[in-house]
């Protein structure tokens, strides 16, 4: 995948390992908001942890596993969306996001995740498609809500986060039902 319009002046790229530098701007300014609710940003705190950070999704992705895309506002990244996993074999995959305060409230997160569940179902068979969220991130579930998938459920208290254990919601979408929501195949 190459650069795709998002519309308004904004695109998705995958983020190689040459945008470390780019990447770990984009983070300093991010990492309060993406700090809030998931240890993200804390990976990259410097520029060879950026570097190895991308290199690592790099090499996954040329292993056909978890991919990492950036989402650039009029020339400038603001965010991203990823694959965490992606195992192509079992027709599974989980779609994440992140994103700086400049780029919020623009739909740039929902655009960008449609992109990638588009290409996972229709281009690489993949059947279900998952976004895991803590229930304290609003803006991600809303996000989920957005794209049409269903709450499964919720993981109580599974993960400690900055001392609190963190409730984990996980919500899908399968092919099926990906392909006849509203506004398909636009």
């Amino acid at each position: 995948m190459f650069a795709t319009a998002l519309g308004d002046g904004a695109e998705l790229r995958p983020l190689e390992p040459w945008r470390a530098e780019e990447f770990l701007a984009h983070l300093d300014r991010a990492r309060d908001l993406v700090d809030e609710h998931i240890p993200f940003a804390q990976r990259a705190t410097d520029l060879p942890a950026a570097r190895a950070l991308l290199t690592s999704y790099a090499e996954k992705q040329a292993a056909d596993g978890a991919r990492i895309y950036g989402i650039w506002q009029d020339g400038t990244l603001v965010g991203g969306v990823l694959f965490p996993k992606f195992d192509a074999a079992h027709g599974t995959c989980e779609v994440g996001c992140w994103l700086e305060p400049a780029g919020t409230g623009r739909g740039l997160v929902t655009r960008a995740a449609e992109v990638l569940i588009d290409w996972a179902v229709e281009e690489r068979g993949i059947h279900r498609v998952e976004w895991l969220v803590s229930s304290a991130n609003l803006p991600s579930v809303k996000v989920a809500q957005r794209l049409g998938m269903t709450r499964d459920g919720v993981l109580r208290e599974s993960y400690p986060y900055r001392g609190v254990r963190q409730n984990t919601e996980i919500w899908s979408v399968l092919a099926p039902e990906w392909r006849q929501r509203p506004g398909a195949g636009r």
